[in-house]
């Protein structure tokens, strides 16, 4: 929605008003978040970034952690305007999604589904032992992984 208000994206009408919608009156999820008390390990919203905030998480927890690009939740409306590669370097690198990033235990998956209800979760990727954020194996680029600064 942001790119668009700035004029770096393009989109057909409909999709506009969607994405724009989406960066102007985001939807906290404050339930999901109570829900989850118990089940995840360690929890951040997406306001800066997925790869940013991730990192953040990660260098807060001592670990790293590889994400699997397939399993990244495109929006139908980005991939539309901007093309799947376009669509996923917004998504980790953009910001205002305001979704919640969160790990759980490999064994908690039920849980996890039962506390995401009807919203529903995706599972993006793993921690590993090793520091930083990678993408299918590869460290993702530094611009991409410092994420929104808000002091830049």
């Amino acid at each position: 929605g942001l790119a668009l208000l700035q004029g770096r994206l393009d989109a057909p009408a409909a999709a506009r008003e969607r994405l724009v919608e989406r960066f102007r009156r985001p939807e906290p999820r404050v339930g999901l978040g109570r829900a989850l008390r118990g089940i995840a390990t360690a929890c951040i919203d997406v306001s800066d970034g997925l790869a940013g905030d991730l990192a953040k998480l990660c260098t807060a927890s001592g670990t790293g952690a590889d994400l699997v690009a397939a399993a990244l939740p495109l929006s139908a409306d980005l991939a539309a305007c901007a093309g799947e590669a376009g669509a996923r370097r917004l998504l980790l690198g953009g910001g205002d999604d305001y979704e919640l990033l969160f790990t759980a235990p490999a064994d908690a998956d039920a849980r996890v589904a039962a506390a995401a209800g009807p919203l529903g979760v995706a599972r993006l990727g793993i921690i590993t032992a090793a520091g930083g954020v990678a993408l299918d194996g590869a460290p993702l680029p530094r611009e991409l992984v410092r994420g929104y600064d808000h002091f830049r």
